[in-house]
């Protein structure tokens, strides 16, 4: 874990059950204690970039809607209307601590096209140097199959290879990944270090997300090989108490570390 002591720009991801209740309504408390700890973070010099969900949960609450739409069309409109109430959200809460939000709109067909993936490297970087905090989602409002990433969790792991991030930390609903499903067993443990992904562990984390969220473990694991493929150490870890990020960074062992795959 002391390989993360000495990082200066890092991506934080995280999902929509972690920044709205079960109603899609934001979780105020919880965006503000990320807030909090990105702002600080950023104080003491590093660079981070917060990939967030998070849109169509919460356009779904801002709208008044029962459920999340399943049609193409209404996930495409929440989006619209969660998106900005995001921002708006994200852009009041780090004001009050001094710093600027830019925001990213990404997708599959945007960072496959040669031009396009240099241009947002470019905005980037332009971004950390004018002091601003990138803050990206997937274009939810344009979403159709061909040009998707269809979670965030690898879309993270894309940003942290855009941006050369030193690390990459995916918070969830779960303390990290198990060795079995911790809801069915009372006995289930946490894999604190995971130095290969294997067939088996893409196994052990089999389920369906939340029901607001589209990922589950297995996106993250996907996130993480895509990561640390390119020398990206990960990880994954329960996103209720923002400050562990703090331990995490310090070296101590916090939900699953998956080690980079050291790159020349």
């Amino acid at each position: 874990m002391a390989v993360l002591k000495d990082v200066k720009r890092i991506v934080i991801k995280v999902g929509t059950s972690t920044l709205a209740y079960s109603t899609g309504k934001a979780n105020i408390r919880q965006m503000k204690k990320l807030v909090t700890v990105i702002s600080d973070l950023v104080n003491s010099g590093l660079e981070v970039a917060l990939v967030t969900s998070g849109a169509i949960g919460v356009g779904v609450g801002k709208l008044g809607l029962a459920e999340k739409p399943t049609d193409t069309a209404g996930k495409q409109a929440a989006a619209t209307v969660g998106q900005c109430e995001l921002m708006f959200m994200y852009d009041k809460m780090f004001g009050e601590y001094g710093h600027v939000v830019g925001q990213f709109l990404l997708t599959k067909r945007d960072v496959e096209n040669q031009d396009c993936r240099k241009n947002i490297i470019n905005a980037f970087e332009k971004n950390f140097e004018f002091g601003a905090i990138p803050v990206i989602n997937e274009n939810d409002s344009i979403a159709i199959d061909e040009i998707v990433y269809g979670d965030n969790d690898n879309l993270s792991a894309i940003v942290a290879k855009l941006i050369n991030a030193d690390a990459l930390i995916i918070l969830t609903d779960t303390d990290g990944l198990y060795d079995s499903n911790p809801k069915e067993n009372e006995y289930a443990r946490i894999i604190p270090v995971v130095e290969e992904i294997t067939e088996e562990l893409y196994e052990i984390a089999g389920g369906r997300g939340s029901t607001l969220g589209t990922g589950g473990m297995a996106t993250k694991i996907q996130a993480a090989q895509n990561a640390t493929a390119s020398g990206i150490p990960t990880i994954v870890m329960h996103g209720e108490n923002p400050e562990n990020i703090y331990k995490a960074l310090d070296g101590h062992q916090i939900g699953t570390f998956f080690v980079s795959k050291k790159t020349n």
